[in-house]
């Protein structure tokens, strides 16, 4: 995947077939809820995680393609951030080109695991019309429970053990982006992630952070944005919240944003993400 490059008049043109209004600049000016903006409300069989590998191939048209995962809190006080992200699409995608040629995103939805119906959502790494097209196919199931966290490393798990990407045969690593407003999830519940992804994990009962995280970071530079708003949990749950992200994240890597903070952040991780080369990329990973 990932053939062909982001237009604006395309995406104009896109919004406007499906009724939303666009300003000078490309970004959506209408005032939607995350149920109006993402209309999904069911897992959409293109976002299906169920043994799927998703590949981020180099090709004449993009050879040095730097894959980014971009993955989004569909809980139920999240839906304000993937609707600024929706909105500010055209605006991210433009100013990314003009730094980096090859950009290519995969979208997630992140639910709980332990909860949710559709805990994991995952698009193809695309680099043009189709990141708008199924981004707009989020399920925002707006669940979660009552644990104080959401599955956000299903990200890096997802990255890990369901992704191919040429980067890394160039000796150079992903980007993982996850945003939300709750406390960093101490693991992974095995029987669910198998449920949901289809790997064989009957051994083990959980997938600890420290050890996900310990591999991951050979292979993608994993970044958070905690969302600020009054229309997110993290009033309540920022103290906690940060103090557990930070066990593994620096502040170059953890960051609190608003959500007028939230695409010139990406933007900026992006192009400014570092370009030192990933380790043991062929080793192989016992979970």
């Amino acid at each position: 995947m990932g053939c062909g490059s982001w237009d604006e008049r395309t995406f104009a043109t896109y919004t406007m077939t499906k009724g939303c209004s666009v300003d000078s600049s490309g970004v959506i000016t209408d005032t939607l809820s995350a149920q109006e903006m993402f209309v999904s409300r069911t897992l959409a069989p293109e976002l299906n995680p169920y043994n799927v590998m998703r590949e981020c191939c180099d090709s004449k048209e993009h050879p040095n393609t730097k894959p980014v995962i971009l993955g989004f809190d569909v809980t139920g006080s999240m839906g304000s951030a993937a609707v600024k992200v929706a909105q500010n699409l055209n605006q991210i995608m433009t100013d990314l080109y003009n730094r980096v040629a090859d950009v290519e995103f995969l979208v997630m939805g992140i639910g709980d695991l332990t909860y949710d119906r559709a805990p994991i959502q995952a698009s193809q790494f695309e680099s043009d019309i189709r990141i708008a097209e199924q981004l707009d196919k989020i399920y925002f199931e707006q669940g979660g429970g009552g644990n104080a966290f959401e599955s956000y490393t299903a990200a890096w798990y997802f990255g890990l053990h369901h992704t191919k990407l040429d980067c890394w045969k160039r000796g150079q690593k992903g980007i993982i982006i996850t945003m939300g407003d709750e406390m960093l999830n101490p693991h992974l519940p095995a029987r669910a992630l198998s449920r949901v992804t289809g790997d064989a994990l009957v051994q083990f009962d959980s997938i600890e952070t420290a050890d996900l995280y310990a591999e991951t970071i050979k292979k993608f530079d994993v970044y958070h944005l905690a969302i600020n708003d009054k229309s997110t949990a993290w009033w309540y749950y920022g103290n906690a919240a940060t103090k557990s992200f930070r066990k593994y994240l620096d502040e170059n890597h953890f960051k609190v944003v608003t959500l007028n903070d939230l695409a010139p952040t990406i933007v900026s991780i992006v192009s400014g993400a570092s370009t030192e080369c990933a380790t043991n990329t062929t080793e192989a990973i016992t979970w």
